[in-house]
């Protein structure tokens, strides 16, 4: 019997521009046709940023969010809604003044940026354990806020996916499992490339999968051209997978994919070469040990 794997697509993050692709999907119509999309190809979660519609730029307004949970749920499909919780998390100091924030930080009240979360009660959201540097900018999720995020998610009965991009934020994570912040089985998700986290290599996936918790679930991506080599060692070593426009948004060197559904496509091919098969998004809640959809 096939292994059973869990696709997640990431169809439109916050850092690809609208000029790098010109199938990005933007408004709340597009990101929702893009996770359905998504879903018909293989995979079973769907995780979500919105954008403003007129500018594409980042956004974290809950009735973004709104548009494209109720477009997905009113669609009738099983498949698992993943809502983001990163956006809010950035700093930027001012040249002249370090304590000053400069234009481009987007740092929030932690209770803000998992607002969405508790009014939608989506299946999972994202919970990023990483303080880093990122390019010019600085991401900022200290142990305090991520424990009020924590909880506020835990209180709404969603399950976090722990987003890990060093081994640090495996450390921290595996402290809010002991003390009992985070209950339950962990899904860890392990974000590989991102500009000064953990490499997108083999043995970077197989040290950081050495550092969970027994018996967490665990996932792990690449961003780039390291997408679907990390998928396979992913896989090959135990983990679920994750593709989408978020991470990559070329099928092959020098071509760009025609959608989020073409990634999905390439995943599923690729699993089938190494004697898996997409799990439906009701395995994927078996594996997740998520209670059925009401």
């Amino acid at each position: 019997m096939a292994t059973k794997t869990i696709i997640s697509c990431a169809v439109t993050g916050n850092l690809v521009k609208p000029e790098q692709h010109p199938n990005l999907p933007i408004t709340p119509e597009q990101i929702a046709n893009a996770a359905l999309d998504a879903r018909k190809a293989g995979a079973a979660i769907v995780h979500i940023h919105v954008r403003e519609p007129d500018t594409g730029r980042p956004s974290m307004r809950i009735e973004l969010y709104k548009e494209v949970v109720d477009r997905i749920r009113d669609s009738g499909s099983d498949v698992l809604i993943n809502l983001t919780t990163g956006e809010g998390g950035r700093f930027v100091p001012s040249e002249d003044e370090p304590r000053v924030a400069a234009e481009g930080t987007t740092l929030a009240h932690p209770l803000l940026r998992v607002a969405h979360v508790v009014e939608l009660r989506p299946d999972i959201c994202s919970l990023d354990f990483n303080t880093m540097n990122s390019g010019g900018q600085v991401v900022i999720n200290t142990p305090t806020n991520v424990r009020k995020m924590a909880a506020a998610i835990i209180g709404a009965g969603v399950k976090p996916e722990i987003e890990v991009f060093d081994t640090g934020d495996i450390h921290l994570a595996n402290d809010l499992i002991a003390d009992g912040t985070l209950p339950g089985r962990p899904f860890f998700q392990i974000v590989t490339g991102v500009r000064y986290g953990c490499s997108s290599t083999v043995e970077t996936v197989a040290y950081m999968k050495s550092l969970l918790p027994l018996g967490a679930i665990w996932s792990a991506f690449g961003i780039a051209a390291r997408e679907y080599p990390i998928l396979a060692a992913a896989h090959l070593l135990g983990g679920q997978v994750r593709v989408g426009m978020e991470d990559n948004i070329y099928i092959r060197r020098g071509q760009l994919t025609r959608d989020n559904a073409e990634l999905v496509e390439k995943a599923v091919q690729l699993l089938d070469m190494l004697g898996a098969e997409p799990a439906t998004p009701a395995e994927a809640r078996e594996i997740l040990e998520l209670p059925p959809r009401p």
